[in-house]
């Protein structure tokens, strides 16, 4: 069950018949000399621990110690309960959800890191809102989450998960596209399919730079994971809809890869650049470091 791209995940699935998640619990079972059993029990407590980050997130009005971030997630679901929001109940949810995991992170809560504290908020944004709305029980969940594992083990072997080395379009961007590829299988989708979610929702973040205010995972670190959210079930559906990426994934993931390395050091992770230097940043950061 050893695989190190995206095409040879594809086609480990398509040999076995097993989906991505059912080959990455096979692959961590091999490896560990664990059961599949425990290895999803020990998942599952991971799902736990998100689902207390959103569950405590959505309730608490309180600003992070920083002063510049907090309450959001609770602004968030009051504006839903008016049953005006633009988008649907689905993508609505998983926006508030994200904030409410990010604004945990920010607080110094306990967060499960998917890949990153920084874009922690974007998996279990998306699937809580499946939870939520579509009723898919936490063992459906549990699976989501190794679907996600192992788009995010080939992303990281393969370029980067880290903001400081390849800019945030490596933490959000894959985030997203692990959320992506975790909602196709969700919904019954093919490893291909997932795999094309995967690439589009990543293809939609090249670029991305990671300028944090102060040099903090907030401003617009939260922001964007809720964006990235958005992102994942757009993506999963143009999947699902049978349309592809035109650029393989593995492709994709080197392009990200090759961006990164050309990127700036102001645009990455060092709060010397974009957002960060900013009037109103600038201003922010000299009043926290007082």
């Amino acid at each position: 069950m050893n695989f190190t791209s995206m095409i040879e995940l594809q086609e480990v699935c398509e040999s076995s018949n097993r989906s991505i998640a059912e080959a990455m619990l096979a692959r961590e079972s091999s490896k560990s000399g664990q059961s599949e059993q425990e290895i999803s029990e020990k998942m599952k407590l991971r799902l736990v621990k998100m689902k207390e980050a959103i569950d405590q997130g959505v309730i608490d009005q309180s600003l992070a110690p920083s002063g510049i971030s907090g309450g959001d997630a609770y602004k968030m679901e009051r504006y839903l309960e008016k049953g005006e929001q633009l988008t649907g109940n689905l993508v609505a949810d998983a926006m508030k959800f994200a904030f409410a995991t990010s604004e945990m992170n920010a607080r110094m809560g306990i967060i499960v890191a998917t890949p990153t504290a920084g874009s922690a908020g974007i998996l279990p944004g998306c699937l809580f809102s499946l939870h939520e709305n579509q009723k898919f029980t936490f063992e459906h969940l549990v699976m989501g989450l190794f679907t996600a594992s192992a788009i995010g083990y080939v992303i990281a072997n393969r370029s980067f998960i880290s903001g400081a080395a390849g800019g945030c379009q490596a933490e959000v961007g894959s985030a997203t596209a692990m959320a992506a590829a975790a909602i196709v299988e969700l919904k019954q989708g093919t490893p291909r399919q997932a795999i094309n979610a995967a690439a589009i929702a990543l293809k939609s973040m090249l670029g991305l730079v990671c300028d944090p205010v102060a040099g903090l995972v907030e401003v617009p670190c939260i922001k964007r994971n809720v964006i990235g959210s958005s992102i994942a079930f757009s993506a999963a559906d143009i999947a699902l809809a049978g349309i592809e990426s035109q650029v393989p994934c593995d492709e994709v993931i080197g392009a990200m890869y090759d961006i990164g390395r050309k990127m700036p050091r102001a645009l990455r992770e060092t709060a010397l650049g974009g957002l960060a230097v900013t009037p109103t940043g600038a201003a922010i950061k000299e009043r926290i470091m007082k």
